[in-house]
């Protein structure tokens, strides 16, 4: 059994038979937007920025102290018109420096763009997790994902910090049950 921390997230994601095709993506290190482009049209809708507290785990991952309030970024990734991917940032406001600038122009531009084409951007482990009706993230990814009114009882997501000088920011990606099959022949 993989390792997981207290909220539920593995380093390490075991093949099984009802994640084989979801797998590839929880798992994949590079750029999640060059992916999806080199799959077909790639368009991002930013959904919100704001800030906004963090949940408890992330500010415990960020080590923010409890209620201290972050920046928060949400969109929502599609591909050939398809909304595929909810994403989820976390910047804290202290420290100050450029990935807040960055952060507060991007607009409707992929953050992984940025992040993946600064050689400054560290990138720390890849953790996945099965989220339901209990994470805080999962009714707004069901919206995003146009998932609304299905019986999806479960959503796969993963997450990572990036690591850019003295600011850290926290990227959770929660992924259409349906994506494998938009693009069966790219997650097999």
């Amino acid at each position: 059994m993989p390792m997981k921390d207290r909220a539920g997230w593995c380093k390490r994601v075991l093949r099984t038979r009802e994640n084989a095709r979801i797998r590839p993506w929880l798992t994949d290190r590079s750029s999640l937007t060059e992916r999806l482009r080199a799959l077909g049209a790639f368009s991002l809708t930013r959904l919100s920025q704001h800030q906004a507290w963090p949940t408890r785990e992330e500010a415990y991952l960020l080590r923010l102290k409890p209620k201290q309030l972050a920046r928060s970024r949400e969109v929502v990734l599609l591909c050939n018109g398809q909304p595929v991917v909810f994403a989820h940032t976390i910047l804290p406001r202290q420290p100050r420096g450029p990935l807040t600038r960055w952060l507060a122009r991007l607009g409707n531009r992929s953050l992984g763009a940025l992040l993946f084409s600064h050689p400054g951007f560290l990138r720390g482990p890849l953790t996945a997790c099965r989220i339901d009706r209990r994470h805080p993230l999962y009714l707004r990814a069901l919206k995003a994902l146009r998932l609304t009114g299905t019986t999806s009882p479960t959503l796969w997501a993963r997450r990572s910090r990036f690591t850019f000088g003295k600011q850290n920011v926290l990227v959770t990606e929660i992924f259409s049950p349906d994506l494998p099959r938009f693009f069966s022949t790219s997650a097999d």
